[in-house]
Parts: C-alpha cells; structure tokens; sequence
C-alpha cells in the first residue's frame, strides 16, 4: 500500500508532521506507526470508521493524550514535549459544540477571546469578524441554545479561529448536519482559508467531506492505508467498480476469479469487482452464472471503493 501514500515534507518547520505516531489504551494500540505531514494551507481529511484511529491522531494533535512511540510536531514544536507552545498555534473545533448554550453568540467568542488574552477594540474586531464570517452578525445576542444546529457549528468554528490560529483542528465537526448546513459550514471554511492561508486537519467518516480535501488520508486499524488527492486515489482503481449480489459471496468470488481474472473479492454478501468496461463485463458475468447473482450495479469508483479496494472491507456498517 506504500504505493497509495505520498507527501512527506522534509521541512522541519512545516504546519504539521507525524513519524512513526503510535498510541496505546492499555493493551490496545488505537495507532500504529503512523506518518504522514501537511504543507502550508493544505487541508488534510482522515477518512475512517469509528475505531479506525482519526480521533486518537486529533487528541495527540490537540495535546490531550501524550504519544506511546513516535512523533508529532507542529511548527516543528514537539506536542509532547511543549503542549503549551502547539496550543498557541492551533484552533480546534471538537465533535460536540464547546460553547455556552445559556450565552448569546457573541458572549461566547468574547469569553474565548478572553481565554487568549485579548481584550479591548482588539477583541470587539474580532468578534465582529468572526460573526461575519460565520453568518452570524444579525444573531449576534441571540442565546446559542435558540440557534440551529447549523448555525451553531458555524459559530463553534468562528470560536476556534477567533486567536487566529495558524493549523485548525477538526473533529468530524459536520457530524449530524444536514446536506445544507454541512455545505454552509464548509463554505465558512474554505473562505477562512483562502483570506489566511490557513493549514486544516479534519477527521472525517462522510465521504462527501473526504473529497473536499487536498488530500485524504484513509485510516484502518490504526493505520494510514493511503494518502493522497481524493481523485489520484480513484484512479488507482482502473475502470469501473461491480458489485454483484449474492448468496454465495465467498464461492462466486472464486469462479469469477478463476475464469475472468482480475481483482475480484468477497465483501459482506457480494462481491466487488474492478474491471474495464464495467457495463459490457456485467453482461458477461450475468450470462456466465445465471440465477446466482440476485442483483448487480457497476460505477465510476468513489472514496468508498478505495477504502474497500486498500483495506480489504466495506465502509458502511463498520464499527
């Protein structure tokens, strides 16, 4: 798979780079040798199932665990060995909203600007900033908890910009948000990066957020099964993706195998097929077993056909 992993950066003073990152709970390893970096205004996605790891690298990042082996740094500052020099130079927006229901909109980025030390005409500018940008300025007094879920996220990521930080910290922050509101929320984003030149890191299971990325990092098991643009991921899957139906996965998997060759597998009660042509070989697949294939579909590969080509299993359903 080393094939599937690109853009390690030499600069020791890049926004983020990670050699070797492993971390344990006890006698599970959450990571396992993980490496990869991130240039300078690049957005990064770990695109992963629950369990996969995505999280355990946020929390090393956001200095709330300490590594078991392994390095983290950002700006080459070590997270380990100088928590409070990353905090300086970091924002992190956490799955759940960190903010103060009971407090207005611009309460709460007043009493987080406060936290960074600011005060004064300073941090009335950047409040007024930060609720522009958010879409927020006419809900600038409304209590948080009469908010929509969408405007909240929009708001608890104008909080993690707020002391202007120069690597943003996601962690699966459009969890739970309509198509609508996620689009927003992304949109807010991409703006903050393009005014700042700002580097982001996101851990991600929507393969929607994953293809907004620069690059994408697929995680399994602990490990950094691939990493690259969402579309030079695609396209080292050559021609289309079928999947077949069936009963027998296991045994279907092996005759289509034996007469067509290719890559074949068995995943969950069907089976996954990789092949030129996909429309004219369903055809010839269909006539070849008939009555044992109870339905078959065939399309471009998407980030979900990665994950499943590099780790051997389907996304969906996974724990």
């Amino acid at each position: 798979m080393d094939n599937l992993i690109h853009g390690h950066l030499p600069d020791l003073n890049a926004p983020l780079r990670i050699e070797g990152l492993s971390l344990d709970y006890g006698a599970r390893r959450a990571l396992d040798g993980v490496s990869f970096s991130a240039a300078p205004g690049e957005i990064v996605g770990l695109l992963g199932p629950n369990g996969s790891g995505k999280t355990s690298i946020f929390r090393v990042l956001a200095t709330l665990r300490r590594p078991s082996a392994g390095r983290a740094e950002v700006f080459g500052i070590d997270v380990a060995a100088d928590p409070a020099g990353v905090r300086r130079r970091i924002g992190i927006v956490f799955q759940s909203p960190a903010l103060d229901r009971k407090l207005t909109a611009e309460e709460n980025l007043r009493h987080q600007g406060r936290l960074y030390g600011l005060g004064g005409a300073a941090l009335r500018g950047r409040i007024a900033e930060g609720l522009a940008t958010a879409g927020l300025t006419d809900r600038a007094r409304d209590r948080v908890e009469t908010l929509s879920g969408g405007f909240r996220r929009r708001l608890d990521l104008a909080r993690g910009l707020l002391h202007r930080p120069d690597l943003l910290l996601l962690d699966e922050p459009t969890e739970s948000l309509d198509p609508g509101a996620r689009r927003d929320f992304w949109d807010v984003l991409l703006e903050a990066r393009r005014r700042r030149g700002l580097t982001v890191l996101v851990t991600t299971h929507s393969m929607e957020e994953g293809e907004r990325c620069d690059r994408v990092g697929i995680l399994f098991s602990g490990r950094l099964a691939a990493l690259d643009a969402p579309s030079a991921l695609k396209e080292k899957i050559r021609g289309d993706v079928v999947i077949a139906e069936t009963g027998e996965p296991e045994a279907l998997a092996d005759e289509i195998r034996a007469r067509f060759g290719g890559e074949v597998a068995a995943i969950e009660g069907a089976v996954r097929i990789e092949r030129e042509n996909g429309p004219e070989f369903v055809a010839r697949v269909a006539e070849a077993f008939p009555g044992r294939i109870a339905s078959i579909r065939v399309g471009r590969p998407t980030l979900e056909d990665v994950f499943a080509h590099v780790t051997g299993r389907p996304f969906q359903g996974m724990a």
